[in-house]
């Protein structure tokens, strides 16, 4: 079987509940926190969406095996949980120090971004993903190197989906980058009923990168690509024409859908925040470097409940390690697929592969490849007896409850025996429950390396 192994970082989604309820002491109730309210030129209050994965409970959020291993709250950071107010000229000043190719300029829909982020429950945000960026941004900075974009933009995934794999949208956007489905499968991100390679971190963030490449050669201004990744290279281009072929993005803003007026402050308020944190007295959450891990490819599928009971890994981090397979199972039958180890199991799953596949595979892989058809309706045999029944539903319940016990007495005397002749149809799973026993016991009893049985072979029951 062709292997390949890559080494990459181990990744992480939310925070657990435990550390959930001691970061929110505190906070009380937050107010009007899924938008930022500003007064328009003509007086009137102007309300902009935050984007959706800002507006995440912190309290609903589920925990996993990352989490619990290699986020903790930073016991030697003492900063006050008081956010210092700082004047627009200042802000303004730590703006232009930012070392970004992209412009970051200021107004007061950015003022509003800044503040909302700093302040109440976005502050307690702004901290799980300081903790979350140590496993997240090798991947993205190597991205988005490869294509010569700005290396600014790692922190897109931040205001898309709170450095999520698995997050999915209203509109069905899903994965740290989310990608609608269409967008995705153009650069070619695979889904189907068993894998959404639009979770994959690695692969999703190379297609990102690529797709921010080709919307920078359409638009050539990094505020509407943005702009266009949130709501889609079309709305722009009808932004644009209605405001007379403008195409700066604070130009064609009332133009805009409404939550795309406020993903470009949303990115620079982000951006702020990541770098100056310390200054608003939020302390990042501490992260310990998670297992080296590596990539083998697959070619046969398996399902990780395998790999996990032969190899003594824990499956949720099988799952959190893979989050692209949508049930469990690599399927490997398709094409050559990736299954993401830490690096030490790797050659522990080399030496295993007959036992990993065949460890319980007829009841976790348990599609059928060949069925038969009856081709025929069986042919039913009464008696006049039996007819003379049909009449009366109390004698047809007295016949029925004496064919049930004969066919328990038969059922009893095929338990007895020590030994079957299999039968068209017969499985070792239809054997074993007709028997009493089990399919692993099947296996024992008769050395049986697979689950395939001849029709007319004989196996033995006990």
């Amino acid at each position: 079987m062709k292997r390949i192994y890559l080494t990459i970082v181990s990744v992480l989604l939310f925070l657990p509940l435990p550390l959930l309820a001691q970061i929110n002491e505190n906070i009380g109730t937050y107010d009007e926190d899924e938008a930022v309210f500003i007064t328009n030129e003509e007086g009137e209050r102007e309300e902009i969406d935050l984007p959706e994965s800002m507006t995440y409970d912190l309290d609903s959020l589920l925990y996993d095996y990352h989490q619990k291993t290699y986020l903790s709250i930073d016991s030697t950071c003492n900063l006050p949980n008081v956010n210092p107010s700082f004047t627009d000229e200042e802000i303004i000043a730590k703006l232009k120090r930012l070392p970004t190719i992209m412009e970051m300029p200021f107004n007061k829909i950015v003022r509003q971004f800044i503040d909302k982020y700093s302040e109440g429950r976005l502050r307690r945000t702004i901290s799980l993903m300081l903790g979350a960026e140590n496993f997240f941004m090798p991947i993205f900075e190597e991205a988005l190197e490869s294509y010569g974009l700005p290396l600014e933009l790692k922190y897109l995934p931040i205001v898309e989906s709170a450095l999520n794999p698995r997050a999915i949208s209203r509109a069905g956007a899903t994965g740290l980058w989310q990608f609608m489905l269409a967008t995705g499968k153009t650069y070619g991100l695979e889904v189907n009923s068993l894998v959404d390679e639009r979770c994959d971190p690695i692969l999703s963030t190379y297609a990102a990168a690529h797709y921010l490449s080709d919307l920078y050669r359409i638009f050539g201004d990094w505020n509407l690509v943005i702009a266009a990744y949130n709501c889609g290279p079309d709305n722009i281009k009808k932004a644009i024409h209605r405001a007379n072929g403008e195409r700066d993005y604070w130009q064609i803003y009332p133009y805009l859908p409404r939550e795309t007026r406020g993903y470009v402050p949303s990115f620079i308020a982000v951006n702020y925040m990541m770098n100056y944190y310390c200054d608003h007295n939020i302390c990042p959450l501490r992260a310990k470097l998670p297992e080296k891990t590596d990539t083998i490819m697959v070619d046969r599928d398996v399902h990780m409940e395998q790999i996990s009971n032969v190899l003594g890994i824990d499956i949720e981090q099988l799952k959190e390690l893979n989050p692209q397979y949508r049930h469990n199972i690599i399927n490997g039958n398709n094409k050559l697929s990736a299954l993401r180890l830490p690096a030490k199991y790797i050659n522990a799953f080399i030496d295993n592969e007959d036992s990993i596949y065949a460890y319980n595979a007829s009841e976790l892989l348990n599609r059928r490849l060949i069925v038969d058809v009856r081709e025929e309706e069986p042919v039913v045999r009464s008696s006049s007896r039996s007819r003379s029944y049909s009449y009366s539903s109390s004698r047809y319940s007295k016949h029925s409850y004496s064919s049930s016990k004969s066919s328990k007495r038969k059922s009893r005397r095929g338990r007895g025996s020590s030994d079957v002749t299999v039968k068209k149809g017969d499985t070792l799973s239809s054997i074993a429950k007709r028997n009493g026993t089990t399919v692993e016991k099947l296996k024992k009893l008769n050395k049986l390396k697979g689950s395939f049985i001849k029709k007319g072979a004989k196996i033995k029951v006990k």
